[in-house]
């Protein structure tokens, strides 16, 4: 089957074909879940305030977000709730096309500028996802479908409004690791880096305990931000239990990525989460922004917080040649850093 979309929907779905049963991710399932805990929430509106009181007090609060959970609740970032809702009304809309239409952006290969597909890497998984994606690369250069009618319009306005919050979240970023607010911008490329679009499709599944929408991983890039529909599934690893994440209203998620883990040598770590499938009616989907680097970056720990007593913990490597990395195995928890790692 080219979609899960087009499995559940083929025919009158009952049971889970064999090679979508993940038996390992789902054994932990009710014994590792603590929902008490809260992951952080920073304002943006007081990281970019004129008032340096506020600013610095959440400055502090970011360095200790990215430091203590590598996840963090954005708001009053800016980005009016009608853009929001008009991205997942037409990420809808896309995935409702007939698999006529969305052959065209069938990619093989991961700098296709427009791809979209199932589960993870279908080559080499060894269990198929309960996820269909579509992934585009929208900076430098900005590549969309053409269809639905205003999707590409749509998704432009959005990844631009995206670029702008990044820039403001690295400036602070590099703030709370005491260095000059453009040293991450500068050291990383970042106003040229590599932006990647993701949207997620997790339909519906009569089983959903049985299968997985995305197995315990970590992102590449510096940043990842995040948004969703109503319908819950993510979960991040803390403290070794998995905490359900329930973003407030008009929020973002930020995740700190392993390029971000590996330019702060280990200070700030991308942190492992998953997306379980938890909905028998109906999809969940998310709509996630990548931002890291130039592709032909060398990414390695900043020489300014190395020491003798905090020596580099990573061997620097092309951004680009990371990604080829990632996309030719599974994904396995943090296995691409743990790749690198001295």
């Amino acid at each position: 089957m080219f979609s899960v979309k087009r499995l559940v929907e083929s025919n009158s779905l009952k049971s889970i074909p064999s090679n979508y049963i993940c038996h390992n991710e789902n054994e932990d399932y009710d014994s590792m879940v603590n929902e008490t805990e809260n992951i952080p929430t920073i304002d943006f509106s007081k990281l970019i305030s004129s008032n340096s009181n506020d600013r610095s007090m959440e400055i502090q609060k970011l360095g200790d977000a990215c430091r203590d959970w590598g996840f963090f609740m954005l708001i009053n970032h800016g980005v009016s709730e009608t853009l929001r809702a008009e991205v997942l009304r037409l990420s809808q809309c896309f995935f409702d096309l007939p698999s006529e239409e969305k052959k065209e952006c069938i990619g093989e290969k991961p700098f296709d500028p427009i791809r979209c597909g199932t589960s993870f890497n279908i080559k080499v998984d060894k269990t198929h996802y309960w996820r269909d994606f579509l992934k585009c690369y929208v900076h430098p250069h900005f590549h969309a479908p053409s269809n639905p009618l205003g999707f590409s319009e749509t998704l432009e306005e959005y990844v631009t409004k995206n670029r702008e919050v990044i820039g403001e979240l690295l400036k602070a970023i590099s703030l709370t690791l005491s260095l000059e607010e453009n040293y991450i911008h500068n050291m990383m490329n970042a106003e040229s880096g590599s932006q990647l679009l993701v949207i997620n499709y997790y339909p519906p599944c009569p089983k959903p305990e049985l299968v997985m929408g995305l197995p315990a991983h970590t992102d590449h890039g510096l940043l990842t931000l995040l948004m969703q529909n109503e319908l819950g599934g993510l979960q991040i690893e803390h403290d070794g239990k998995w905490i359900p994440v329930n973003p407030l209203p008009n929020s973002f998620l930020i995740n700190t990525g392993d390029h971000l883990e590996i330019l702060t040598n280990g200070k700030y770590k991308s942190v492992v989460h998953r997306a379980i499938v938890m909905n028998k009616k109906a999809a969940r989907i998310s709509v996630g922004t990548a931002n890291g680097p130039t592709l032909d970056t060398i990414v390695s720990p900043a020489p300014e917080l190395l020491s003798e007593d905090n020596p580099s913990a990573y061997r620097g490597i092309q951004y680009k040649d990371y990604l080829l990395l990632q996309q030719s195995r599974e994904l396995e928890r943090k296995s691409c850093l743990d790749y690198i790692r001295i």
